[in-house]
């Protein structure tokens, strides 16, 4: 009997959102509906992360009822995902108990088999809500561990701690770092694990260690999440399957690479080089991808990479030409034998063929997902110091020590991106190093957010914050949103029912000024306004000569 490998394909949340901002607009997500029922992935990720909030914002759609469109429309052929930041949901805020078991109650309840579960400072004491109330809605828990590297300093900084007597970490996310975090999770009932490889910083060597050694002391099944902009997607996920990962992530062809992930095409040519079934209908992959090749060119004012369509490969039908196949023939051989430098070589030029986007080398060299890189980018530009960036990538590996060495991934990658920058405009200026802080980075270092990987120092704590211990978000001191009239709308609640009092906890700005435009076009629409009366019009001089006439 062949072994398995589970594709879960990210298309229509991270897909769409690594490529295209999530501007997928529902119709165009029916489109395709009809291709999924039928392709046979184990998972399709579909809800969460950015797409609540882009479709209530740009869309003016009600994320509900997107959910809950696909669930009806795919049914039981593939399980439905979505992605959720634990304690903080979609945001900053840490909730309350209450506030999460109603998301994910009516979560499950809409449509989500899965729940991705993650927390940007991988504390496991902010995901066990999560885990708790998705699993008694009767949703399986996914818990995610984000993946990171230590910061780097350069040794001349690393002997300047030394003379200062500082410590500077050094061999804090280890293999041993990420398997303990998955133990931990298993021991409290995750039915699955995910490495999320948020900035595809996982190269392969590292992926082929680490796989080896989650299977080897962890029981439940494992996930590899990475994305292509360093330039080890592609190789990574070839040393993860000959590993022995259970499930891999993917975007259809038309979507992939890049900022996104790698395509299905290509894992399932790994596959059946590996002898690995993975159950997909390539027919159905292979139809549902020319239809999202239609909506990509409809989304072309989105999209990142427009010169780098990959080329029409329907597996049901195509044959690699001989070169091509030799590249996969290649790379596996070598991933078998574990020559993973070869490996990457191999696989760049599989990924030069499918006309992937080229690696992105500033942000490998910086060790940062993409989109922070372009944060800072844009930060610096308007502030008038884009000169200033190699400062500013200096500046990372400090600033992430002194808030606690937090993995890079949203939010936390912004927090320190965006207070690099501010140190670095406050050198700019003549001014000390933290005189403009923002507030993200204050609460992350106070321990709003959590506990940090590597503990804050309390003297700097107090100088940020005036206080020197750890202080924990107390969530007692959470207020409900307010849910007013709405004048314009017969004075109706801006919220009508529990899932609308949640997009409302959950994206209090974007929701109220979405549900304040859907109350009043539905008032208008059920208190049409009265027909205009007839307008009366003057009696010309016969009429009124005639009307005379009749009457003497």
């Amino acid at each position: 009997m062949a072994k398995r490998l589970l594709i879960r394909d990210l298309t229509l949340r991270d897909g769409q959102q690594s490529q295209f901002a999530t501007r997928m607009t529902q119709a165009q997500v029916d489109r395709v509906l009809p291709f999924y029922k039928n392709s046979g992935f184990y998972a399709m990720e579909v809800w969460g992360g950015a797409v609540p909030d882009s479709v209530m914002r740009y869309l003016d759609e009600n994320p509900w009822d997107r959910l809950e469109k696909i669930k009806a429309s795919i049914g039981t052929s593939s399980k439905l995902t979505a992605l959720s930041r634990g304690r903080n949901l979609f945001g900053y805020t840490p909730y309350p108990d209450s506030v999460i078991e109603g998301f994910c109650r009516n979560a499950v309840a809409s449509g989500v088999d899965i729940m991705r579960i993650f927390d940007a400072l991988n504390d496991i004491d902010n995901m066990t809500s999560s885990m708790r109330a998705v699993k008694e809605a009767g949703g399986l828990a996914d818990c995610a561990v984000c993946y990171t590297v230590d910061p780097h300093f350069p040794r001349a900084e690393r002997f300047r701690a030394f003379l200062k007597g500082r410590r500077l970490p050094k061999d804090l996310f280890t293999i041993r770092y990420y398997v303990d975090k998955a133990r931990q999770l298993e021991s409290l009932g995750a039915d699955m694990i995910t490495i999320k490889d948020m900035a595809g910083l996982v190269d392969p060597e590292e992926s082929a260690r680490l796989i080896k050694a989650l299977k080897a002391e962890v029981g439940i099944p494992i996930d590899l999440h990475t994305h292509c902009t360093p330039g080890y997607g592609t190789a990574t996920i070839l040393m993860a399957m000959v590993n022995g990962v259970d499930i891999v992530d993917t975007t259809a062809l038309a979507w992939s690479g890049g900022p996104a992930h790698v395509a299905y095409e290509i894992v399932q040519l790994f596959a059946d080089r590996l002898g690995l079934e993975t159950g997909v209908d390539r027919a159905a992959v292979g139809a549902m991808d020319r239809e999202l090749r239609l909506i990509r060119a409809e989304l072309a004012k989105f999209d990142q990479y427009p010169d780098n369509n990959p080329p029409v490969i329907d597996l049901s039908r195509h044959k690699l030409p001989p070169e091509d196949a030799a590249l996969f023939d290649g790379a596996v051989e070598e991933a078998q034998r574990g020559k993973t430098d070869k490996v990457l070589e191999l696989c760049h030029r599989i990924e030069a063929r499918f006309n992937y986007p080229a690696p992105d080398e500033a942000v490998r060299r910086a060790q940062i997902p993409g989109g922070m890189y372009t944060n800072m980018l844009a930060q610096l530009e308007e502030a008038k110091l884009g000169d200033r960036l190699q400062e500013v990538l200096a500046a990372v590996p400090e600033v992430r020590l002194d808030c606690g060495v937090p993995p890079l991934v949203t939010p936390t990658s912004q927090i320190v991106g965006v207070q690099a920058v501010n140190c670095v405009v406050d050198r700019a200026q003549g001014k000390p190093f933290y005189t403009n802080v923002s507030k993200n980075f204050s609460e992350l270092v106070k321990g709003s957010y959590g506990h940090t990987p590597w503990p804050v120092d309390p003297g700097f704590r107090e100088r940020i914050c005036g206080i020197r211990e750890e202080t924990a978000y107390d969530v007692s001191k959470y207020r409900k949103q307010p849910n007013p009239e709405v004048p314009e709308a017969g004075k109706q609640r801006l919220a009508q029912n529990e899932k609308e009092e949640l997009l409302l906890e959950l994206f209090p700005s974007v929701a109220d000024k979405y549900l304040r435009a859907r109350r009043r076009r539905e008032w208008e629409r059920d208190n049409p306004p009265p027909p205009p009366k007839p307008e009366r019009y003057p009696v010309s001089f016969w009429e009124d000569e005639l009307l005379k006439a009749a009457n003497s």
